[in-house]
């Protein structure tokens, strides 16, 4: 719309990536400019510009207060992460219609720059739910005399980057978990479910290999399916609103009685979503990756698998922790991992050092001739005398029993 002799009134952002799209994070510098097109002479009382960045959520809710009264509860909260203005042309005055101090536009494009510093702290990442959002814009205002101000706006994504190359965000996830159907006085045979991911830390855009395991000893058909969830969580007022969405999901083949299927890396995509949000007090986003089994007439059994969707994707040198789960999850074999119920006994004397070696060993050269006496024997008996053979059996018990008897013996009287 066009007011006055003004023909065009814009924000502009100097983008710093190849997509041209005005993202940054905290700790950027945000640049950009405001452009004025006037098709005749303007004069101008100021330009300004209001940066703004901020977390709010809001929602309603009915209650009843008797039997013919009813009332609607408001419930608000808001968080302040950027707050600055700015003055790109003239200053402020009290008398809005003073023709002093005015600034004359020429006809034609006129570009005037700004910038200003995000904050150092943690911001919210850029978000928009069904009862919240987080957003960052700024504002432009042309002031003239006589005329009400001329008001541009246009926002600006900010991320807070979340790097999936830590090792909490590389550690594996896995879990399981059994049920057992019940019908009036009939049981029949559990269904178990396990399954295990590579990591918790994911970009968009990757996809998740899933290695599972599930076993229908039931008598009924199930089938096995894994999803994506989104959780939107909304504080105010010391209330909460969380709203559940699906990502993505994938479904396994039909289980009739007594089958066991296996996966062994099955592929789940994750589209183009919001990162996690987890520092922000007012609005937390955050993911699951649900492996479960439909089970037809009756609550179907889920395992819930943490998931954080960050900004800064893996390396390609990857991590340790990384590589080495995905090949031993090529079997399902982590499933049964336990610690053994005894030590391991270590090998004989006879097994490292041969009979041969032995002998040699104890064969005195004649360049030891001259060192006879009792020094040079107390080294080579102890050197060379073989160790006792392993075992869990104690060799001695006597001398334990009459050592524990001697010991309770000289312990004080209470």
């Amino acid at each position: 719309m066009v007011l006055g002799k003004v023909k065009s009134f814009i924000v502009s952002y100097d983008c710093l990536n190849d997509s041209n799209v005005p993202v940054f994070s905290s700790g950027d510098s945000v640049s950009g400019r405001v452009i004025i097109e006037v098709t005749g002479e303007i004069r101008a009382k100021s330009l300004k510009i209001h940066a703004k960045g901020f977390a709010k959520v809001r929602w309603t809710e009915s209650r009843n207060a008797g039997s013919n009264t009813a009332y609607t509860q408001n419930y608000t909260e808001e968080v302040e992460y950027l707050d600055h203005r700015d003055i790109l042309i003239g200053h402020e005055r009290e008398d809005d219609n003073s023709e002093e101090g005015l600034t004359t536009i020429h006809s034609g494009r006129h570009e005037y720059a700004f910038s200003f510093e995000l904050p150092q702290t943690p911001l919210a990442t850029s978000f928009e739910g069904k009862h919240g959002s987080v957003r960052y814009w700024v504002k432009a205002e042309l002031h003239r005399p006589w005329l009400l101000p001329m008001k541009t706006k246009k926002e600006f994504t900010v991320f807070e980057h979340i790097d999936i190359n830590t090792p909490l965000l590389l550690s594996p996830q896995a879990g399981t978990k059994e049920k057992t159907l019940c019908c009036w006085f009939c049981t029949s045979g559990p269904i178990s479910l396990s399954a295990k991911i590579e990591r918790k830390g994911y970009t968009p855009g990757e996809s998740i290999q899933i290695f599972a395991e599930i076993e229908n000893c039931s008598s009924r058909m199930v089938v096995p399916k894994a999803a994506i969830y989104q959780t939107q969580t909304f504080f105010a007022k010391g209330k909460m609103k969380e709203i559940k969405q699906l990502v993505a999901n994938i479904r396994g083949e039909s289980l009739s009685s007594g089958k066991t299927e296996t996966w062994n890396g099955k592929m789940l995509k994750i589209p183009p979503v919001s990162p996690s949000i987890l520092d922000c007090s007012i609005i937390r986003v955050e993911y699951s990756l649900m492996v479960y089994v439909d089970i037809p007439g009756a609550m179907n059994l889920s395992l819930n698998l943490p998931l954080v969707i960050g900004t800064i994707p893996l390396h390609p040198f990857g991590s340790r922790t990384s590589s080495v789960s995905s090949q031993c999850s090529m079997t399902m074999s982590w499933l049964g991992l336990a610690l053994p119920e005894r030590p391991e006994a270590p090998p004989a004397y006879a097994e490292v050092v041969t009979e041969e070696q032995r002998q040699s060993c104890l064969e005195v050269s004649s360049g030891r001739e001259n060192y006879d006496g009792p020094l040079f024997a107390y080294i080579q008996e102890f050197r060379f005398r073989p160790p006792p053979p392993y075992s869990e059996i104690d060799p001695h018990p006597d001398q334990a029993t009459s050592a524990a008897e001697h010991r309770l013996d000289t312990c004080p009287s209470r």
